[in-house]
Formats: C-alpha cells, structure tokens, sequence
C-alpha cells in the first residue's frame, strides 16, 4: 500500500481516539473540582452574642418562615421546609445552623464576646416516577400454573441532592437573624413610650399607743332654795 493512502486510513483512527479520550476525561470530572475553600463569608457570620441566643435567633428566624423545626439547643438548630415549583416536581430544603463560641473567654464561666454562626441549606428534589409492579396468580385447578400480573404506579423519587451555594439567599437569612437576636420582629412597630404611673401613696400606719377617748359627763340637776 503507498505510504499516501496509509496516511489516510490511520487519520480517522487517531481523530476517532483523540475524542474517545477527552470524552473520558470530561465524564471524570466532578463537581466539587472547582471547590477551591477561598470564601468564608457566603455560610458564616459572626455575632456579638452568646451560642444560646444566636441559636435561638436562628430558629425564631426559620419559624417565622414556615420551617418546621427538627431540633433546636443551644449550639444547633435544622429545620425543614418543602415546596411544590411544578405538578410533578417536590423540593426540600434542610436547613442547618451551628453555633460556636469564638475568643474572648476570660475564664471559667465567663461569656463570650462573640458567636460565628454557620448556615447551611441542602436542597432535595423528588420527581414523579412510574414503579413497576409485578405479582402472580397461581390457578390450582391447572396444578402449579401461576399467571404473571404487572403493574405501575407513580412513586416521588429523589432524583437530586445539592447544597445551596446562593449567597444572597444566605444574606437574607443572616439579617433576619440579626434582626430577631436584637429583639426586632419584623415588621413590627416600636411601642410608644407610655407616661410611667405615679407611686401609691403609702398607707398609714396604726398608732401602737393610742390616746384614751374622753370621759362622758353628765349635768347635775340643781335643786330649788327653800326659804
């Protein structure tokens, strides 16, 4: 064979490996390879708070946002909330909140200067799916025979699990936490300030020696002079 029409038949040969490769090379790639630990800021805050209330911030923070809390002390708090974006699709939101005491402890029982929460959201997503069902029915009139029965029915199955990385959707939460650690409802008015009530006035107290009541006098008749 001459060399020209040999170079002809190996080109396709090399350009049908060269993609082979690269298709093997992008299907191992993974998610967490662009995970490069540079940020500390889109799931921590710190706080100028002790663990219990930052904790107890974050539930009042979920509470108030329809999460159905799962466990709550004073160092953690996760909560569960589900949404429905389409007929056939279900999400579920986890989240979870750590508190942790940073520097500051003077002592045996002293209180922190501050607290560093982190948050972390883990989104599950369901969709509708057909499960196939098969059973058999055994006929004893015809000895062993059994007759296949199949079926389906529509299942919610879990067809993807991801963190949430949004940092807006975290600042959101963490000012709400905020709000709530310095005693703010949202969207509450402040009172007025009410004029204070004047003091009772004290109650008297009984003289232990008091005076004696007067005597009562009765006139004396006078009797008429005799002459």
């Amino acid at each position: 064979m001459p060399l020209r029409s040999r170079s002809f038949v190996l080109l396709p040969v090399l350009l049908s490996a060269l993609v082979l490769a690269g298709c093997g090379s992008s299907a191992r790639r993974v998610a967490y390879d662009t995970e490069e630990f540079d940020s500390t800021t889109t799931h921590t805050r710190s706080y100028e708070a002790t663990e219990a209330q930052t904790c107890e911030a974050a539930r009042r923070a979920l509470l108030s946002q329809g999460y159905m809390v799962t466990a709550a002390n004073a160092d953690l708090v996760t909560g569960r909330k589900s949404f429905q974006p389409a007929a056939e699709v279900h999400v579920e939101v986890e989240f979870r909140v750590v508190c942790a005491a940073e520097g500051g402890r003077g002592g045996k029982g002293a209180r922190p200067k501050s607290t560093v929460a982190f948050a972390t959201a883990l989104q599950d997503r369901y969709g509708l799916k057909k499960v196939n069902n098969s059973a058999s029915l055994g006929v004893g009139a015809f000895g062993s025979l059994s007759l296949p029965l199949t079926g389906s029915d529509d299942a919610m199955v879990k067809v993807a699990s991801q963190t949430l990385t949004d940092e807006r959707f975290y600042d959101r939460f963490f000012a709400l936490l905020d709000r709530f650690l310095e005693g703010q409802e949202p969207g509450a008015e402040e009172p007025e300030d009410l004029p204070e009530p004047a003091p009772p006035a004290p109650a008297a107290t009984p003289d232990p020696y008091p005076a004696p009541a007067p005597a009562t006098t009765f006139p004396v008749p006078t009797s008429p002079n005799r002459g």
